[in-house]
């Protein structure tokens, strides 16, 4: 059984019934009617990786069926620094769960660059606009840094670059940044 309902701007939203008889909109599918939980034994580490780091995915379209979200854990041990890499065309917020990491990036906005360092606390959120070249560091010699991501992609968009200037960061026809190993997963 469906029905249709005047939705906002006066469009019509088809409305149908679950077998429990709960009316639904009929463009929403089952499985995105109700909330996932991934547990920590459910986490990825099958993602685009970069050196010096591990990525645990949580959120994504093949674990939750997400449309326009990825989310996940890094890890970057003891006395470590990532890879270079940018995330294309994805926003990024990162939540800083235990460590003290420290994101690095290339300022760019003065008369000449400079290699920039954002020190954090467990606590404290960073934002990574698209398309900006960073790394992680963790100059702690005995605690491993974990942080939780969010970025506005379903997919973990990673570019690993070799410097953090933006001399390798492209922009492909779909508005994904290319360079060296661009990968999605």
């Amino acid at each position: 059984m469906s029905a249709e309902f005047a939705g906002s701007a006066g469009s019509a939203i088809r409305i149908i019934r679950t077998p429990g008889g709960v009316a639904v909109p009929a463009d929403i599918d089952p499985f995105h009617r109700r909330l996932h939980r991934v547990a920590p034994a459910g986490l990825v580490g099958d993602t685009t990786q970069t050196s010096g780091m591990r990525r645990r995915e949580a959120i994504s379209g093949k674990t939750v069926g997400a449309r326009n979200l990825w989310m996940g854990q890094t890890h970057v041990p003891a006395s470590t620094s990532s890879g270079n890499h940018h995330h294309g065309a994805s926003e990024t917020a990162i939540y800083v769960v235990a460590g003290n990491p420290v994101f690095v990036f290339l300022n760019v906005e003065g008369d000449d660059p400079v290699e920039t360092r954002v020190e954090t606390s467990p606590g404290d959120y960073v934002f990574v606009p698209p398309y900006v070249p960073h790394r992680e560091e963790n100059p702690d010699p005995s605690v491993e840094a974990l942080v939780v991501i969010a970025r506005t992609t379903q997919e973990a968009i990673v570019v690993n670059l070799e410097g953090l200037d933006w001399s390798e960061v492209r922009l492909d026809d779909n508005g994904l940044g290319t360079a060296g190993d661009a990968a999605c997963s």
